[in-house]
């Protein structure tokens, strides 16, 4: 009998390890459980082009119909309810039981809402798919007035896209800039201006307090201790993080690590032998930064994916890349490679015509690079962040 793979999960790393696995030779039978009604799809357009209008759906999609036929990868749309470990099976939506050889959970993420009075409301937008992405369309464009809540790379780049629809956009935030604590002053006052340029409105220093409707209107109340304002919008997007999808891993048993996230080792392989865990869901165990590394970038879900499936095809594979990712605001792009977790020195490093570089450093170690306009930089801070080479 061949033997039998079940990814749960059709996003990219779900995607990637079905399809890594084929590339590599796996010749077992393979059955992807996407819990959305598409094909596996590209996300980071939701937030840009997808958003403006400036692709359609069928430019989404990773692979046609076809692929997957001459791939043999059948692909199910539907949610698993339940993981059994013991069993090894996956029990479906409507409760039949998958059998597995090998399981791949590439469960992702959800959008996270925030801790107050209101946020849990429907009418609340969040962008993961790309339902959300079109529906943030059809309720935005000129004289309509959105306010965004968060300043990480979803809320920043989202901002933007609305603003070029038309839309007048206010931006609020807790951190003082936008990207604050994760990429520096200087990094983030940059951004500050570029979305100062796209003609944002920044409300930033600004926690928000309680959402509520008004007929057809919202207010959001944000503020810091002593002051407190009332903002009335048509649109409300919440762009608060997430929350990651371990639910299933942990009923069955699972480790986990910080964060919800699934532990698993280089080779994406869970504390459970049979079930890899890869994507958004998963805190790897990094060779190179000898310790667990959670991402959310799509790069390395589909990093995650390959290694998983090389794995699963009988190959040497391991995760052992710096993790990097690119973000688009308006016209410009930051592309960074990093550990992720924390540094102590950020050097700012100007060029010609807005460029920039900032390099970041723990205890005089490169961790990580930041580059606009300077791909140079990026590639060689990747290598130093490897390497764990010294500061430039």
């Amino acid at each position: 009998m061949r033997e039998r793979i079940v990814i749960v999960g059709g996003g990219p790393a779900g995607f990637a390890t079905a399809a890594a696995y084929r590339r590599a030779g796996g010749r077992g039978d393979v059955t992807l459980l996407a819990s959305e009604p598409h094909l596996p799809y590209r996300r980071p357009p939701l937030t840009k082009q997808y958003l403006r209008g400036e692709l359609d759906a069928a430019q989404l999609t990773l692979r046609p119909p076809e692929w997957f036929a001459a791939e043999r990868i059948l692909v199910r749309h539907e949610t698993a309810q339940r993981l059994d470990s013991a069993a090894r099976v996956v029990v479906g939506e409507v409760g039949e039981e998958l059998p597995y050889d090998a399981c791949v959970l590439a469960t992702g993420a959800t959008p996270a809402r925030l801790p107050i009075p209101g946020a849990d409301d429907p009418g609340i937008l969040t962008l993961r798919t790309r339902e959300d992405s079109e529906r943030l369309r059809r309720v935005t464009g000129p004289g309509v007035h959105v306010a965004v809540l968060g300043s990480g790379f979803i809320g920043c780049e989202a901002a933007a896209s609305l603003r070029r629809r038309g839309a007048d956009v206010t931006l609020i935030s807790d951190e003082t800039a936008p990207q604050l604590e994760r990429l520096g002053p200087d990094a983030a006052a940059r951004i500050a201006d570029w979305l100062d340029e796209e003609g944002v409105v920044l409300q930033l220093g600004s926690a928000v307090r309680e959402i509520s409707p008004d007929g057809a209107e919202w207010v959001v109340q944000a503020g810091d201790d002593d002051s407190v304002s009332a903002l009335h919008v048509d649109v409300v997007l919440m762009a608060a993080g997430i929350q990651r999808n371990s639910g299933l891993a942990a009923a069955a048993g699972l480790e986990l690590a910080d964060a919800g996230a699934i532990a698993t080792d280089a080779e994406m392989r869970t504390s459970d032998p049979s079930i890899r865990a890869v994507g958004d869901v998963a805190a790897a165990l990094h060779p190179r930064a000898d310790r667990p590394i959670v991402v959310q970038h799509w790069g390395e879900a589909l990093n995650h994916g390959e290694v998983a499936g090389r794995r699963l095809a009988g190959h040497a594979a391991q995760w052992d890349v710096a993790p990097g990712f690119w973000s688009q605001i308006g016209e410009r792009t930051l592309k960074q490679a990093a550990w992720g977790d924390g540094f102590d020195e950020a050097r700012f490093v100007a060029g010609d015509n807005g460029a920039f570089t900032v390099w970041y450093g723990r205890a005089g170690v490169t961790v990580g690079v930041l580059a606009h306009e300077r791909d140079d930089d990026y590639e060689h801070g990747r290598e130093l962040v490897e390497k764990g080479a010294s500061l430039p």
